[in-house]
Parts: structure tokens; sequence; C-alpha cells
């Protein structure tokens, strides 16, 4: 059933507890529940910004998660995080002022949230959200069966696949007739090409493109215009959003792509099939994205598991308006391990950045920190660029974590821009195992425990 307003009254009391418990301007010293992991919040690269841990996925009972949505921020608070987002999914309920499934949480699984619930929602943010110490975000997750999965951060609306077309036109029949019908790999690879040759290709997310360009204030359905944008768990469903089709007018709206998801490492989503890495696909059809790492928690220790997806995102300030800076600036970094402190910048310029470069030396430099206990630990960096399947890997270059008063990491690789306009680094730690699913180079350098997002060259 629904949280009633006693609920909703106890899960802001709660938060508001764990507020009390922490100091304004929080963002000065460590936080989080582990203290041998806490790390120094301001960036040893760019002056005047700072580290806020995030999760920006999660789910309650407003649609198909487990937990009352009144326990999600409190809960979030108290394992540490400074950014934190409630997304319920959006299917099939947009324009109803009560939910069909009264209170039949089996229902609102499949309903997803209506006009009641995304009202609490905000109501349930609201009351969670304090400048300067704790950010909590309402949003919702527009969950298309066939093309995909995308989050919306912040914006006065919302909308679902149903009222925007999201059935999908064909994209991901292959991956489809691979998984369900077991088609022979030529046919797939035909029908997979045939697919994205077709007039179609991209029509499916039109609809739901156009009302995000919408400003909120139009009438009937209003606009999404004010919202921040992702891609989500890319690949999970089969359309990949209509095979990352690029929208030239939304190039600067959507920022970010998944790429750790709950435990999942989304580089190689699919890649054990016919399918690319959705990381190569996704920027190579031209979007610039950065790069996210979430729970996408179902369950109801919401902040709480390590190993499970988060981000690192470096503010300004830890207001609603400085988070939504820093995603729009792709200033983020993916980890799937609470505490890690990553920054990155490329001839002086931060992750997510667009530069002029065309060929020759550009200069890396690294500043990763989890805590005394890495202080000298091995890692491996990877430098990915364009590939066919997998991003190819130009460069694997060994490091040792800093202390805090040695040198940040730094390497120089020369880049040629014909290769690719864009460069990305992956973190892994040689001394766990690779993914399954890796080969050739990936199969060498171990787990990935961090991504930056990366950095774009223009002529």
């Amino acid at each position: 059933m629904k949280p009633s307003r006693r609920d909703f009254l106890k899960g802001a009391a709660a938060a508001g507890a764990v507020l009390l418990t922490r100091p304004i301007g929080a963002l000065s010293g460590p936080l989080g529940p582990a203290p041998q992991f806490a790390t120094e919040r301001a960036s040893r690269l760019f002056g005047g910004r700072w580290l806020a841990h995030a999760d920006l996925h999660n789910h309650s009972l407003l649609s198909d998660g487990d937990g009352n949505a009144a326990a999600v921020f409190g809960s979030m608070r108290g394992a540490g995080l400074d950014v934190a987002a409630l997304t319920d999914h959006s299917t099939l309920s947009w324009g109803l002022t009560q939910s069909v499934c009264a209170g039949n949480t089996d229902c609102q699984s499949v309903a997803g949230i209506d006009e009641a619930s995304w009202a609490l929602t905000r109501a349930l943010a609201d009351g969670a959200n304090q400048d300067g110490t704790f950010v909590a975000i309402r949003g919702f997750e527009w969950s298309s069966p066939t093309l995909g999965h995308m989050n919306v951060w912040g914006s006065e609306r919302w909308m679902d696949p149903l009222h925007t077309a999201g059935g999908g036109t064909g994209e991901g029949a292959a991956q489809f007739a691979h998984d369900e019908v077991k088609l022979p790999a030529e046919q797939m690879t035909a029908l997979d090409a045939i697919a994205k040759a077709s007039p179609a290709s991209g029509a499916g997310m039109a609809l739901f493109y156009e009302w995000l360009r919408a400003a909120p204030d139009r009438p009937v359905v209003g606009g999404g215009l004010d919202g921040v944008v992702g891609f989500n768990h890319p690949g999970r469903e089969p359309g990949r959003f209509s095979n990352f089709a690029y929208d030239p007018l939304m190039g600067d709206r959507i920022v970010s792509l998944e790429i750790f998801n709950r435990r999942e490492d989304y580089l190689f989503e699919g890649t054990d099939s016919i399918a690319v890495s959705p990381l190569n696909e996704c920027l190579e059809a031209g979007w610039r994205v950065g790069l996210l790492g979430v729970t996408d928690e179902h369950g109801t220790d919401w902040g709480y598991p390590d190993g499970k997806g988060r981000t690192g995102l470096w503010v300004t300030s830890l207001t609603r308006a400085g988070v939504a800076e820093a995603l729009r600036a792709r200033r983020f970094f993916a980890t799937r391990l609470r505490g890690l402190r990553l920054d990155a910048s490329a001839n002086g310029h931060p992750m997510g950045a667009e530069f002029s470069h065309t060929s020759g030396p550009i200069i890396f430099r690294m500043d990763i920190d989890r805590g005394d206990e890495w202080t000298g630990k091995a890692l491996q960096v990877s430098v990915l660029r364009r590939g066919a399947v997998m991003p190819s890997v130009q460069r694997v270059v060994d490091v040792v974590v800093p202390g805090p008063s040695a040198p940040v990491i730094e390497f120089t690789v020369d880049v040629d821009r014909a290769d690719g306009d864009w460069i990305a680094l992956r973190v892994t730690d040689p001394s766990v195992g690779a993914d399954g699913r890796a080969t050739g180079p990936y199969a060498a350098v171990g787990n990935a425990i961090a991504y930056a997002s990366p950095f774009y060259l223009n002529a």
C-alpha cells in the first residue's frame, strides 16, 4: 500500500535526525559510516570543487521497489551519501490523479507512479533536502520495456512511455531474436542491419525527446525542459534507445550513461552475443555523456551496499543547482566502492570536458584515494578509444595510489583525433579477477573499480 501521511512524517523525522548529526558545510571534512575510507573532499586538481558522494537511481513501493518511500532519503543520508535521488518507474499511469491500483503493490509495480505519488515524492525530497549538507532530488525513470529506461531528475512534470509511443519500432529485434528465438548468427546480423538502416530508426524515442524539449508550462502534457536526463542500464532492454540514434537537439540535454548498475559493468553488456559495447555504441553515435554508477536499489537498504554502483560528483556547491551544474558539465565519475575519490584531467581540462586537440601528446593527471589503507595500492588505468565491438585499449598504465602529501598520478599518451574524438579512463584492480565476459586486453587488467567521464576532442 502507499505510504500514509504518518509514514511520511516518520520518514522526514528520521531524515532530520540524521541531518542534525552532521555539521553544516560537511564537505570540508570526511563523511560516511566507514571512517577508514574517509578521504579529503577538496579537489587536488581544480580549486573550488568538492567531492560529493551520490546515488541517483533508487526505487520504492511507489513502483516496483520493496520499501516505503518515506524511508528512502533518511536511509541514504544515514549511509553517508551527500546526494540522493528517488526515481520510481513511470510506465503507464500518466494523467491519473489516483492510481488504478488502489494500494495493490503488485499492480503498482506494473502501473508505476501516478500524479499522487509524484506529488508525494516532491514532499519527501523537499523535506529531506538541506543546502550545504544533503541534496535530495525528485526524479522518475521513463521505463519502456523495449527501448530502454531513462532517468529524469529535477523536473516539475513527468511522463511515461505509454503516452510517448515508447513501444519501439523494431530496434533491438536482432538481440531479441538471439535471446528468445535463437536464430543463427548470420540471420541476426542481417536483421540488425535492416533495423538500423530503416527510415523509422530512431522514431521510438522521438516523442519522448520532444517532450523533454518542451517547457513545463506547455498546455495539457507539460514538458521536461527543466530536467536533467540520463541513459539507464544500457542494453538491458534490447532496443537500446533506438540504437542510440543521435538527436542533435538532445545533445546537451542527455548528460549520462550508466556504466555501473547494481553490480554489473555495462561496458560488456551484450558483447558475449552480437551486440556492441554500450559505451562504444553510445559515444560513436555522437552522444557526449558522463559515466554514472548507481545502485538501482529495489530493496530497503538504500545507500548502504558496497560493490554496487555509485557516483562521485565534483560540485562547487552542495545544492540542487550545484548538483545539476556538475551533471550538465559531465563532471563526475562512476565507481563500485564506497568512499572512493577519483579526479582526472587531460591537458588541464576536467573529466567530461570538450577541448581542441588534433594530434600529439596529452598529459593526464589523476587523483585516486580511499584512505590510508589504499596508499601504495597497485592499480591499472586503461585508456579507451573508439573500437568496433569493444572500445580499443590504446594503453594500460600501471599506477600506485599516492599518499596525501605525494604528487598525483601523471602520465602522457600520444593521441590522434583521427582515431576517435573521445577518450575514457577505466581504473581496474589487477588483484581481482576480470569480468567473465572480458576478452583480449580487458581480461588482463582485472576488475573495474571506477570510470572517469570521457574527454571529448574537437578539431
